[in-house]
């Protein structure tokens, strides 16, 4: 029976073990820091009839994480982006297996020589966006003899709009924020170049939903030096008036991590607004979301212009309570797990997804599952 453990027991982690954990050839932990997000991922797993194992630990101290993940044969990471890169090296340095969903600032791919040399297979960003943006991205350019666009357009929202932010948080508060902060990275001509965050608005009308807008992020990670396509970017989604909103929080200061003088204390701006605002950002209990997703890749087939396209619109799930930006992030992460967890996945180093892509069977068998969990991404063909 292989031994499963999920590093991080929130939104996100516990739908992976659970997930995991409806396989009766799974041994499934969860392990995190904090002992209430481990009591709920445990009750939602109980909800619905699943077993799921426990450990409270400090993961962000490398002998910690060592020894928490010494027993078990795959690793899945749901970790806060502060911590993802130090644990993706700690767990290739331990010669373990991981699939991993965390956002983080820097290059993964910087340890595939050292996830090559301890002879582990490594899928990162293997979550929605980055993930199966990626994994799309990858296939659709193999469908082609000649690439020359990838456009992803990407949002997780709430599905009711509520003053005054009409957004919440579906995932980490603090990764929403560095997203707006990153520099965005798109590619034209064949070069990457910079665009500032929260740059380029566009309002786009979507079916379900209505107009959104539309605004550059740091989304296409990977995709930037894997693959060599002239035009490509990503976007982020969200209701009208957000980008603006967003724009005046971080050109005042608030989402500064430099520390000012307030009446003779030293604060941080980006702590205050974090504990006035995450609140509001917090999804309830019940509460519904949404997550939407459009990839276009364009490029031309037996000298015919053509457009692969998959589009997601997924709700909230009322039977268990598991928002769509957690089940659309978590089910591919736990789908791979699998993979690599029985050797239906075997290639040593750092995997981005979109390496994966042009695996036509892979790709299917992703994409069935999700369909299976009621995850669906329709697919269509254009010709231009």
């Amino acid at each position: 029976m292989p031994k499963a453990i999920v590093l991080g027991g929130g939104m996100v982690g516990s739908v992976m073990a659970i997930d995991l954990a409806s396989d009766q050839a799974f041994e499934v932990t969860v392990a995190d820091s904090r002992a209430d997000a481990l009591a709920a991922a445990q009750h939602r797993a109980r909800g619905q009839g699943r077993a799921v194992q426990t450990i409270e630990a400090d993961l962000s101290d490398p002998a910690v994480l060592t020894k928490v993940i010494e027993p078990y044969d795959i690793v899945l990471g749901a970790l806060a982006s502060t911590i993802g890169f130090a644990s993706l090296r700690t767990i290739i340095e331990a010669g373990k297996n991981f699939c991993d969903i965390c956002f983080m600032s820097e290059d993964a791919i910087d340890l595939d020589e050292l996830a090559r040399e301890r002879g582990v297979t490594v899928v990162v960003d293997c979550g929605v966006a980055p993930g199966m943006s990626n994994l799309l991205s990858g296939y659709g350019a193999s469908l082609l003899d000649e690439c020359d666009d990838i456009e992803i357009l990407v949002g997780g929202l709430p599905r009711e709009r509520r003053w005054p932010y009409e957004y919440k948080a579906g995932f980490s508060p603090h990764d929403v924020i560095e997203e707006y902060l990153r520099p965005s990275r798109i590619v034209e001509h064949g070069e990457v170049v910079v665009r500032e965050a929260l740059s380029e608005p566009e309002l786009l009308d979507f079916d379900g939903i209505g107009t959104l807008e539309s605004f550059n992020t740091d989304g296409l990670r990977s995709l930037a030096s894997t693959m060599q396509v002239p035009f490509m970017r990503e976007k982020t989604l969200r209701y009208p008036g957000h980008i603006e909103l967003m724009r005046v929080f971080r050109e005042t200061g608030l989402f500064s991590s430099e520390p000012i003088d307030v009446g003779g204390t030293r604060v941080r701006p980006i702590d205050v607004i974090s504990t006035l605002m995450f609140p509001k950002w917090t999804y309830e209990e019940g509460e519904e979301d949404l997550t939407v997703m459009r990839v276009s890749v364009t490029g031309s087939r037996g000298g015919q212009k053509t457009r692969h396209v998959w589009d997601l619109l997924d709700y909230f799930d009322k039977s268990t309570g598991a928002t769509s930006m957690s089940r659309t992030t978590a089910f591919p992460c736990a789908i791979m797990a699998r993979l690599v967890a029985t050797g239906a996945y075997e290639r040593p180093g750092v995997i981005p997804p979109e390496l994966i892509g042009p695996d036509e069977q892979i790709v299917n068998h992703l994409l069935d599952e999700q369909r299976a969990r009621g995850v669906h991404y329709e697919y269509r063909v254009e010709q231009l």
